[in-house]
């Protein structure tokens, strides 16, 4: 019998509005499983299980009435833990900051409270969510489930291990350069980064987006019918829009595709990798799309004004930090940025250059295609205390050559699961589509997720997580 933390969100909502099944019920399960796993995985933060007891019971009160907020009323949610949430510390992953309250809900977290969702727990980041990783100078490692000596990737690290260990269904993460993609594709779970501007967010910034991160495609568009809702807050959101987010039914047929292999930056593809991308390209052939070889379209000096013009971002904003905070950031992002220091105003502006570019080619590059296949990162997920693959300070972004360009040119994209290593280790697929395309993402997202065949069923991390806990004498 399938343990209740483990049904999809559309299903626990089905079951509610019939009356076949508690907000409470589910709620204890999630907290159960939460309780159980996390002495492993250390996916969360400021987990509040009372209050969300309460407000499963308020819930559960709503549906009994037939005046439930929406469909999302009493389902678990967790919040990465950058979205902040009123009353609520945001430490950013690291023991630099200070611990202060929040003044206000983000739009996302406000979107949720109105819906009914109950966001009971925030899940980890690393040091202001500036690695591809769990380590963090502030929480515990956080580890894969898949796999515990493997990272879940970053920056929604703790949401990525938290999707995929089944702590509920819906989970949000945010992505500036990959991080709700990468640790989506590490941890073998869907993850959705809309066009930016579709969700609200704040503070706004360059390339910076939110997405649901979930086991299944359908949660994810369940999850965007509340997230994508207006926030005057955001001042660089797109114009509001009511998307049947939930009509996912369509065909790749005549669908003609980019099958990127390679970045043209960063690391290249491992074997492994490219093998599983290929064979799901494959897939799209089978059932009548075009599928053609798409070159690269960032140039090695593009990929390294992305870094110079981040360095320098964050650089600016840890430079005034009392030096026994500042010493408290992981040594790794020190090394990094610190560099920047001496950087002249025509680095800076080279690199602003190099992310025009890159939205520029980017988007021109698309412009053949309906949609784009690409590996989500160019090797599976990576040695658990590592903060980055390479775990070189000076590369630090080697790893998200597939991935970040399309936060520049903006454009909406998935990562979902499309095979394994021969040591059982998930592998990305990045599905890209047109600027303002993020419903057509989400229908070939759920194509493919029928297309694929059998995947490694969640039981099976459910025993290999048990037999964990069973070798630690839990």
């Amino acid at each position: 019998m399938t343990n209740l933390a483990d049904l999809t969100a559309t299903a626990l909502s089905d079951a509610f509005a019939a009356g076949a099944l508690s907000p409470v019920e589910v709620m204890e399960a999630v907290l159960d499983r939460v309780d159980r796993l996390e002495p492993l995985l250390h996916a969360t933060y400021a987990l509040d299980g009372d209050g969300a007891l309460a407000a499963a019971r308020l819930s559960e009160e709503r549906w009994r009435k037939g005046a439930a907020l929406g469909p999302l009323d009493g389902l678990p949610v967790t919040l990465k833990e950058l979205i902040a949430t009123r009353g609520m510390p945001k430490p950013m992953g690291t023991a630099a900051v200070e611990l202060t309250p929040q003044p206000e809900d983000a739009p996302i977290t406000a979107r949720l409270r109105e819906a009914g969702a109950i966001a009971f727990t925030k899940t980890t980041v690393p040091d202001y969510g500036m690695l591809s990783s769990g380590l963090s100078s502030f929480h515990p490692l956080t580890l894969n489930p898949w796999d515990l000596s493997r990272n879940p990737g970053g920056s929604s690290a703790g949401a990525g291990a938290a999707a995929a260990a089944g702590y509920g269904p819906l989970h949000v993460g945010t992505d500036i350069g990959g991080s709700v993609r990468l640790p989506a594709g590490w941890c073998g779970v869907f993850g959705f980064k809309p066009n930016n501007g579709r969700i609200p967010i704040d503070p706004p910034y360059m390339g910076r987006s939110a997405g649901p991160m979930t086991r299944t495609v359908d949660d994810a568009a369940l999850l965007m019918t509340v997230i994508s809702r207006p926030d005057a807050r955001d001042f660089m959101s797109l114009p509001p829009a009511d998307l049947p987010w939930r009509n996912l039914a369509g065909d790749v047929r005549g669908l003609r595709f980019g099958l990127m292999l390679d970045a043209g930056c960063g690391s290249p593809t491992e074997p492994e990798v490219a093998e599983a991308v290929t064979a799901a390209a494959r897939l799209f052939e089978q059932a009548g799309a075009v599928v053609e070889p798409m070159a690269p379209f960032v140039t090695p000096e593009m990929f390294d004004g992305f870094d110079h013009f981040f360095r320098m971002r964050f650089w600016a904003e840890t430079k005034d930090l009392p030096q026994d905070r500042y010493r408290k950031i992981l040594p790794y992002i020190r090394a990094w940025v610190e560099p920047a220091a001496a950087y002249d105003a025509m680095t800076v502006y080279s690199g602003f250059s190099g992310l025009m570019a890159i939205r520029e080619q980017g988007v021109r590059a698309s412009q053949a295609y309906d949609y784009i296949l690409s590996p989500v990162a160019p090797m599976p997920a990576f040695a658990a205390e590592l903060p980055s693959p390479n775990n070189d300070p000076a590369r630090p972004f080697d790893h998200i050559g597939f991935t970040m360009p399309f936060n520049m040119t903006e454009q909406p994209a998935s990562s979902i699961n499309c095979g394994y290593t021969a040591t059982g280790l998930p592998i990305g697929l990045q599905i890209v589509g047109r600027r303002f395309d993020d419903l057509g993402v989400l229908r070939v997202s759920r194509w493919f997720e029928d297309a694929r065949g059998p995947q490694r069923p969640w039981s099976e991390l459910a025993e290999l997580l048990e037999g964990s806990l069973q070798g630690r004498g839990s």
